[in-house]
């Protein structure tokens, strides 16, 4: 059993028991968070598609912990003229757990 459902602006296909990094959310370690937010649930090849969500049908996650990505490195140049700019980035994010998914 699986569902697609949208975690903080990104659509993810989740499954009981999997982890997975979403952008950071605004819940402490430990915490318990619910998606209502799902596309599509598929029970075995019984396919249930919203229209843009199901009505009653929710995901319960566990967050495991906060972190950052990779570091990003961005650079610009313009040829000829002496401009040069560096740049880093470090996405944010969040780990968590699919509890249990509810239709």
């Amino acid at each position: 059993m699986f569902a697609i459902v949208s975690i903080a602006g990104q659509q993810f296909k989740v499954e009981e028991g999997h982890q997975i990094f979403v952008h950071r959310l605004a819940a402490n370690e430990g915490d318990a968070v619910t998606f209502d937010a799902v596309h599509l649930i598929d029970r075995d090849g019984n396919v249930t598609i919203g229209a843009p969500n199901i009505k009653g049908a929710s995901v319960s996650a566990e967050v495991l912990g906060h972190l950052k990505g990779d570091k990003l490195v961005v650079f610009k140049k313009k040829r000829r003229k002496g401009f040069r700019k560096k740049n880093g980035h470090r996405q944010s994010f969040t780990q968590i757990e699919i509890k249990s998914i509810k239709a």
